[in-house]
């Protein structure tokens, strides 16, 4: 039995289970974007995701 990686497009959580034990709805399978020591768009992922944290301005970089 091959197991894959399953993804809750509702919760954005990662499970191995065919249902999301938070919401209850059916899961997706869906792969992690691959790892990369050179992540051409790391610096704007992490910008992006201080931007929805709050935590810096939209005019504001690193």
């Amino acid at each position: 039995m091959k197991r894959e990686i399953r993804y809750c497009r509702y919760c954005n959580l990662y499970t191995m289970k065919e249902v999301c034990r938070i919401c209850g709805r059916e899961t997706i399978i869906k792969k992690p974007p691959r790892f990369s020591p050179q992540d051409r768009y790391g610096r704007y992922r992490r910008c992006l995701k201080k931007l929805e944290r709050g935590l810096i301005h939209g005019g504001d970089s690193d």
